[in-house]
């Protein structure tokens, strides 16, 4: 979920009328030239999902023609990343999940360009999209099952103390995605603010049904993290190897402000 680094509402925020020209779906939309317009109305219907689209197994089946492995995207500023995701697999369906109307623009333009036909976007708030079961959100929600692996690339950070319940990420959400992951389904975050990775590792220790991909042990988390302790021992900084991935516009921002860049990989066992 690329995003700048200053504050804004959430790449998850409102999620109306997926893909067509003029509803509000959050307050930041970006400034929309005409061409950017041009390119959701002629493309939008083409390689988006329209509103109201059901997101079970058989549905999508019929979306891209075909039964395959699914890759959820969640937030994917412009669509650099997942570009690069449908193209290395082109036997699995990728559906991007964003909410920012220029970077939807640009890869719509991007997806004909390169010719793909496994990459679906959808204009949605992800949080309606994978709610807890209980709350019967209907068709439009992911049925479990029905996703592979779910990805989540530099969501908004929302570094001031008191937003950071604003945050995408955390126990209830990882519960979530964890419902939606068949038995060896992968849930993937990368972060460049050590307290937010330190919250999803935290988030991760409560959910028994994913195992964390640790590669590097980097050892405990210091006493002032905000990580709720969970186990006996004393919470550990954890990470996995990167995956093969281009460097996105605000990862680079990341790197370029001294931030280190954490990968975190967990897969359901249970």
């Amino acid at each position: 979920m690329d995003r700048p680094d200053a504050p804004h509402p959430p790449a998850t925020g409102r999620g109306q009328a997926p893909l067509r020209r003029g509803a509000r779906t959050t307050q930041r939309r970006g400034r929309m030239t005409e061409a950017r317009r041009a390119a959701l109305d002629r493309l939008g219907p083409r390689y988006g999902l329209p509103i109201g689209a059901r997101l079970d197994a058989a549905s999508l089946d019929a979306r891209f023609g075909r039964r395959a492995p699914r890759l959820l995207d969640i937030g994917v500023g412009n669509g650099t990343a997942t570009l690069a995701w449908a193209e290395a697999h082109p036997d699995r369906d990728v559906v991007a999940v964003e909410l920012h109307r220029p970077g939807i623009a640009f890869l719509l333009r991007a997806i004909e360009e390169a010719g793909l036909t496994n990459v679906a976007v959808l204009e949605a708030d992800v949080t309606t999209l994978l709610p807890p079961h209980a709350s019967g959100a209907g068709g439009r929600a992911w049925e479990p099952g029905a996703v592979d692996e779910v990805r989540i690339l530099f969501p908004d950070p929302w570094p001031k103390a008191r937003h950071r319940r604003r945050r995408l990420v955390g126990e209830a959400f990882v519960a979530a995605v964890c419902d939606r992951l068949p038995l060896g389904g992968r849930l993937h975050l990368a972060t460049d603010w050590l307290d937010y990775a330190d919250q999803v590792r935290a988030a991760l220790a409560t959910e028994p049904r994913l195992a964390p991909r640790v590669d590097h042990d980097d050892g405990p988390v210091p006493g002032d993290a905000p990580v709720r302790r969970v186990a006996a021992e004393p919470p550990r900084r954890w990470r996995s190897e990167r995956p093969d991935r281009p460097v996105t516009a605000y990862e680079r921002r990341g790197l370029d402000a001294g931030r280190p860049i954490t990968d975190l990989l967990a897969t359901r066992t249970a």
